[in-house]
């Protein structure tokens, strides 16, 4: 609370004022002087919205307003390790974004894996491993990509249950395994799984899983790269001139499963190289993370695939994985989020240790 001392100068009084008003703006990130509505239109201006009528603007306008009014009072609090803010999706509502964007796991409950479990790490023990680690300083992560609305035909539409995630995260895994095994970084197609990977359990814009991406990429002789095969954000019939069958720019030769539950054999993993994992990340937290070390509420239904690039520890002594997404650089910290790790749930937070998985090479 602010001091009820009398001050000489009533200047001085509004001068103060000012500067506490200024300061809580900076701490909380939110305009509160400026209207809802003229932040709606910047935020428009911002992101390139175009609305087809009166009446869906004024439909999203309601829907930017709540989620505006809670990313608000979130960061209002004050006391939480994280900030949210407001982002390229404040127009949507929780369901549309589920579906946009985390709709990544086709019957991932019925999918079996031919993938080993990994029993053996660089490091033999959770004890010998880095304090941090960090893939991006080592060149082993290209930069952040965009999965966009896989497969929509109207950007809002809601019959279509969508999500490549599963792509993208086995993408970075394996651009990682690359990197470490031959010295070349280089941006793989997430195109040609959501286009080729088609004849399994995986099934393009409609969902997939990483495993299954691993297994396409060795039966199918390597992966082409992005410049041959570029990213869409819609599914097409498979290139076959542009597929690895004819321009496999890196291959693999299995991959396995991290014991499941387990964040100190994740861990290990995450010391060898870039992990796929796969998160619960239907929270409104999570969809306007912005800052900091997430440590929100969430379950453990998987809906959405990411990569643990790293670990380390905050400067108030909060461990977190680093991880990589694809919404973009403008989601969270440059397109990575900060996620709470070592806490007391066996799965991880969002489930991050439960099905996590990486290509060898």
């Amino acid at each position: 609370m602010t001091s009820r001392t009398t001050y000489p100068s009533t200047c001085f009084a509004i001068l103060l004022l000012g500067i506490i008003s200024i300061g809580s703006q900076l701490a909380f990130s939110r305009p509160i002087d400026v209207p809802i509505d003229t932040r709606f239109e910047q935020w428009i201006a911002r992101n390139g919205r175009v609305y087809k009528d009166v009446a869906e603007k004024a439909y999203r306008f309601g829907i930017f307003k709540a989620n505006v009014e809670y990313i608000d009072s979130i960061n209002s609090l004050g006391d939480q390790k994280y900030m949210l803010a407001v982002n390229q999706f404040a127009d949507l509502s929780d369901e549309e974004f589920q579906t946009s964007r985390n709709g990544c796991f086709f019957m991932m409950s019925s999918f079996s894996s031919k993938g080993t479990t990994a029993t053996k790490f660089k490091y033999g023990s959770v004890t010998d491993v880095p304090d941090t680690v960090d893939w991006r300083s080592q060149g082993a992560v290209t930069p952040v990509k965009d999965q966009g609305d896989c497969g929509r035909i109207s950007y809002y539409a809601l019959f279509c249950h969508v999500g490549c995630c599963w792509a993208f995260s086995a993408v970075a895994a394996t651009e990682g395994i690359t990197k470490i095994s031959t010295g070349k970084l280089i941006s793989l197609s997430e195109e040609e799984l959501v286009d080729c990977d088609i004849n399994g359990k995986d099934n393009g814009c409609r969902g997939g899983t990483m495993d299954g991406a691993f297994q396409f990429i060795i039966q199918n002789g390597g992966i082409t790269t992005e410049a041959i095969y570029p990213y869409t954000a819609d599914q097409g019939i498979c290139n076959k001139q542009k597929a690895a069958t004819f321009n496999a720019a890196a291959t693999i030769n299995g991959f396995e499963n991290v014991p499941a539950n387990s964040e100190s054999s994740l861990k290990q993993a995450v010391a060898n190289q870039p992990v796929s994992v796969a998160i619960d990340a239907n929270s409104k937290d999570f969809k306007f993370y912005s800052s900091g070390v997430f440590t929100g509420q969430c379950g453990t239904k998987l809906d959405h695939a990411v990569t643990a690039v790293g670990y380390g520890m905050d400067s108030d002594g909060t461990k977190y994985w680093l991880v990589k997404n694809s919404w973009g650089a403008s989601w969270g910290e440059q397109g990575y989020i900060r996620m709470q790790r070592d806490v007391e749930a066996p799965a991880g937070l969002c489930g991050i240790a439960v099905s996590p998985s990486y290509p060898t090479a």
